[in-house]
């Protein structure tokens, strides 16, 4: 009997079904911390957009010593597909999406603007809130990679 398992070679089954648990459990750990780094990443678009908003609103203040109500004065616009969609007052809104909620605080006058970002960057029911304002103060309202 020794003799024909002699020449043999291979994986047993149970040598296999320890390597395929193992896999296992290292997908259910990886998945998880990959799926929020990707919702972290998504996140990067709305600072970026939010900071060209202040980028352009500064320089307008610049140019006219008061600052602009609606995109089209500052000359701003999303550019691609985005995730969020971008408002600086309430008629003033931009961006792949719609129907989002505008983030508390948001508008724009003569004297000072918030613009604001809302999305749904992990198909979960809690949006994700950024506002920035005169002060260039960038705040995460509501953050869904924590939730």
């Amino acid at each position: 009997m020794l003799s024909r398992l002699k020449g043999r070679k291979g994986f047993t089954l149970i040598e296999l079904m320890i390597v395929v648990a193992i896999i296992g459990i290292l997908a259910a750990i990886a998945i998880p911390n990959f799926l929020k780094f990707q919702a972290k990443a998504k996140q990067s678009e709305a600072k970026n957009n939010l900071s060209a908003i202040f980028t352009s609103e500064t320089s307008y203040f610049g140019e006219k010593n008061t600052y602009g109500t609606t995109f089209s004065d500052i000359s701003w616009a999303s550019e691609g597909t985005t995730m969020y969609e971008y408002f600086l007052a309430s008629d003033q809104t931009t961006g792949s999406i719609t129907g989002e909620t505008m983030p508390t605080g948001v508008g724009a006058s003569a004297t000072g603007f918030t613009a604001g970002a809302s999305g749904n960057i992990d198909a979960d029911t809690t949006k994700d809130v950024w506002t920035i304002n005169t002060n260039k103060i960038l705040l995460n309202a509501t953050n869904d990679v924590n939730q």
